[in-house]
């Protein structure tokens, strides 16, 4: 009797969990999973913003429970601390996380997928947690609440990110370079925190500045988006520092950049520089900071049975959840084809950003471009969701790649 292969997903955030449920879905009985995290539910991150300005304790309502999803598709979940993978031998080390004080275990694989997203530096920031706010998960957003709600004296606000280290390898595809991870969240932040300071009485937009360690906040949007964003920003009454090169330190009343320059501020919203998991780092399927090196359809080329999509992979790049999927989709297809033996061709990551954004007083704004990457689309929408309305669902081909990565995948 031939052998079920036996899938192995590392990390079930957005990206371990969407690639384990494409995976049932093409694969279907005929491939065993197993999906191991430290967790046993993801952080909806995305929607932390939202609460925090309505007041709300994040925690309360963003941690979504995702094993119900998996028990229905037959796959296994592990809750356990990923240690180490041996691709020679085919085999991740871990230890449970249930409790403290478990053995080590391991598991074998035929086909493994790394889903671990990255490490977040806040502890690479001198005086971050003293100073520092991030809207990252739900305790650092409840801590935005408090403050926000119970200690703001009406100061500077000042948003953006650290730099961004990104890996190098002569096996990765041609891909652009960033200098911060995703600029998307600053800018989303900025326009609603505006918002609400208006709303609260306590500010607008001339309370906060955008900061980017680059030659221009958002590149990843293309010259065409920010030609029509940057102004905007402006018009607004927002300040903007670029080429900041990345965060010296931060004090209670300052950041202070490591080109030299300052600026005050009473509070200090971060987005830190992303790692790799430590483990992951001179592993022999990693770039020189220890992200997955594959090819575009998500593929190591020295372990074949190797896969990586999400933060962890390299390729991704900027860390923007839009890729993520996409990758997700492509990765599930070659790994179940291969088990089918379909003959059906993947097409390969075409990269682009796919971005929807809070505006506060229930606007909000749509980006969809490959310009970035070299290509030709290239389109900045406001007001969405009225647009939607007004359309009776009608939307126009713009909105397409919109549907296509929040629509309901799910099977149950």
């Amino acid at each position: 009797m031939k052998k079920i292969p036996h899938i192995v997903v590392l990390g079930c955030n957005f990206a371990g969990l969407t690639v384990s449920r494409y995976l049932h879905k093409e694969a279907r009985d005929k491939a065993k999973i197993t999906v191991i995290d430290r967790k046993n539910y993801i952080n909806f991150i995305p929607n932390i913003p939202i609460e925090v300005f309505n007041n709300h304790n994040p925690a309360d309502s963003l941690e979504f429970q995702f094993q119900k999803h998996l028990k229905s598709d037959g796959s296994a979940f592990i809750q356990a601390e990923v240690e180490n993978i041996e691709a020679d031998n085919k085999k991740v080390f871990f230890t449970p996380s249930e409790r403290p004080g478990a053995a080590q275990e391991f598991i074998t694989y035929d086909y493994l997928v790394v889903a671990l997203g990255c490490k977040l530096a806040f502890d690479k920031i001198e005086g971050f947690a003293e100073f520092g706010h991030s809207f990252s998960d739900t305790f650092y957003g409840n801590e935005v609440r408090n403050y926000l709600h119970n200690d703001y004296k009406g100061g500077h606000i000042v948003i953006g990110s650290d730099r961004f280290i990104q890996g190098k390898s002569p096996k990765l595809p041609k891909m652009p370079t960033a200098l911060a991870a995703c600029e998307g969240p600053p800018v989303e932040l900025a326009f609603s925190l505006a918002d609400w300071l208006k709303d609260n009485k306590k500010g607008d937009a001339k309370n906060i500045t955008l900061f980017t360690p680059g030659e221009v906040i958002a590149e990843d949007a293309g010259e065409t988006i920010l030609k029509q964003l940057l102004p905007m920003v402006s018009d607004m009454g927002f300040g903007y520092k670029k080429e900041t090169v990345g965060i010296k330190r931060l004090t209670k009343d300052a950041i202070e950049f490591k080109d030299g320059t300052s600026l005050e501020a009473e509070m200090k919203i971060i987005l830190p520089n992303w790692e790799p998991h430590s483990f992951m780092k001179g592993l022999p399927f990693v770039d020189d900071q220890g992200f997955v090196v594959t090819d575009l359809y998500m593929r190591n080329p020295d372990y074949p049975e190797i896969f990586a999509v999400g933060d962890a992979a390299a390729v991704t790049v900027p860390k923007l959840g839009s890729l993520g999927h996409m990758e997700c989709e492509i990765a599930s297809k070659v790994i179940a084809n291969e088990i089918l033996g379909y003959p059906e061709e993947v097409k390969p990551l075409h990269p682009m950003v796919v971005c929807f954004g809070d505006m506060g007083s229930h606007k909000g704004f749509y980006m969809h471009t490959d310009e970035w990457y070299g290509g030709d689309t290239s389109i900045l929408k406001m007001g969405f969701k009225t647009m939607y309305e007004t359309l009776g669902g009608k939307v126009p081909s713009w909105g397409m790649p919109l549907s296509e990565v929040i629509g309901d995948h799910t099977i149950v």
